[in-house]
């Protein structure tokens, strides 16, 4: 399958770049700021650690240059593992109720198009001064994390320091050393603690749900789609950052004040439907078995199984940020897929939210007093982050949708092999379609007999426009 051509999906992916709620260039005097702050940051405490001696590494996307979070892991004399966390100091370039923190509340989050990016942060810091970039000092949030021989967390510490990566490192390049035996510790520790905390997770009843996702390659100035399964390494990378979010959560819900990522337990009814689906599809379910179990025990590439995960997406929607001070702690304080209380706060670079957790989790350490500017921005950060998440979400679907029908275009009234992965409650004759290739999952409407959910079908499309007609098959 040839790519897309560059010209036309460009203009479509700018006319999505204009649309309302979507950021344009920063302002004159938000890129002052920036400007000021990146050559003379100022940290908001006299009191920083030099931790520039500590070998720090950071895992990325090979082509990323907005580093947030930087590792190094070892053994505890004693048992165990030490985990230490560096996460970008942003509070040291934002000046409170200043023309950048004015507009970071304005972005929320780096909206993330094939072609470049939108960011939360001007690239002077976000980029540069602010990033974690390798051989360079900065300043950040160090999280001390002890954990024994299981994996459990033991103890916990974040203050701020000045730390110095030492290695830009990439998952796939990570993952070959893995497997291949020839990672030295510390990054050899990383499958190792990694795998402890996935086995605390099940433990927990957590769920992950491992589906492979649409990602959009762009090679020789084209574009085209592939489905890509997370790596083991991403994996065990985000079980770092969820034993952060954890310990922060956990920090904050002890201080009395805090911003948690909450998500409440599935209703009844929604896991009632999903054992309907799970009849349907012929996917044995036993009373005895809890629903994060069975996802782990499912394949994403058999038809039936893919079409039982994407209806298990409905049960993770509806997360949110829930806020809380003086000791007035909400009802609802876990996230139901972590099966634990939950922050996020090791994104400040690319996500507004997790500057306010990081002040919050440093004063509860130090046994201060929450920062004035924290104090008064909580109230607004639920509404904020949802609004920004919506946006997100948004482009990240806007983009999928323009480069499937640039890529289908010229082939309306083809016939591909695709699987119904989706079929709508109340109208049986509509649902979604995944096809093998190219990696499109689009609608398909049906004439009057009902889709065969979780069963492969020959369909042919009918509609390919850039635009918001978007794609559409139908049963050939």
């Amino acid at each position: 399958m040839t790519g897309a051509p560059e010209a036309p999906l460009r203009a479509a992916l700018t006319a999505l770049r204009t649309e309302p709620g979507v950021p344009d260039s920063f302002p004159p005097p938000v890129l002052a700021e920036a400007d000021r702050a990146a050559k003379a940051p100022v940290l908001p405490t006299p009191d920083v650690t030099d931790a520039t001696d500590i070998p720090f590494l950071t895992i990325d996307p090979p082509t990323s240059t907005d580093l947030d979070q930087a590792m190094h892991l070892s053994r505890r004399p004693d048992g165990g593992f030490r985990v230490r966390y560096a996460i970008a100091d942003v509070a040291a370039f934002v000046v409170p109720g200043g023309p950048l923190d004015t507009e970071t509340h304005r972005r929320v989050m780096t909206l993330y198009f094939p072609d470049e990016k939108t960011p939360l942060h001007p690239p002077v810091l976000s980029e540069d001064a602010a990033s974690l970039l390798p051989g360079r000092t900065r300043p950040a949030a160090l999280w001390t994390l002890d954990l024994d021989a299981d994996g459990r967390t033991v103890a916990v510490d974040v203050h701020r320091a000045l730390v110095r990566s030492r290695a830009k490192l990439d998952y796939a390049s990570v993952q070959r050393e893995l497997d291949a035996g020839t990672a030295e510790e510390p990054l050899a520790l990383l499958k190792e603690i990694g795998e402890a905390r996935e086995r605390l997770e099940v433990e927990r009843g957590g769920i992950s749900l491992n589906v492979p996702e649409q990602e959009i390659v762009e090679q020789d100035h084209t574009y085209s789609l592939t489905y890509r399964a997370p790596l083991p390494a991403e994996g065990w990378n985000a079980q770092i950052s969820l034993l952060t979010g954890m310990a922060a959560a956990e920090l904050m819900l002890t201080h009395g004040t805090g911003v948690l990522r909450t998500l409440p337990a599935a209703p009844d009814g929604a896991v009632g439907r999903l054992r309907r689906t799970a009849h349907a599809l012929h996917i044995d379910w036993p009373h005895h078995l809890s629903y994060a179990a069975l996802i782990r025990s499912l394949d994403p590439h058999r038809p039936d199984h893919a079409a039982f995960l994407q209806e298990c997406t409905t049960l993770l929607r509806g997360a949110g940020y829930t806020v809380f001070r003086d000791g007035h702690l909400p009802e609802i304080t876990t996230h139901s897929a972590v099966a634990a209380p939950y922050a996020h706060c090791t994104a400040p670079l690319r996500r507004l939210a997790d500057r306010y957790a990081s002040e919050i989790c440093l004063a509860a350490v130090a046994e201060q007093p929450t920062p004035d500017w924290v104090l008064a921005a909580l109230e607004a950060l639920p509404k904020e982050m949802t609004e920004g998440g919506r946006r997100a979400g948004a482009v990240e679907r806007g983009c999928v949708d323009i480069v499937e029908a640039a890529l289908l275009k010229d082939r309306v009234g083809e016939v591909f092999e695709g699987c119904v992965v989706d079929v709508e409650e109340h109208r049986p004759t509509i649902g979604t379609v995944q096809l093998e290739t190219p990696a499109v999952v689009a609608r398909i409407e049906g004439d009057g007999v009902p889709l065969p959910l979780g069963e492969r079908l020959r369909v042919r499309l009918t509609r390919a426009e850039l635009g918001a007609a978007g794609v559409r098959f139908a049963p050939a």
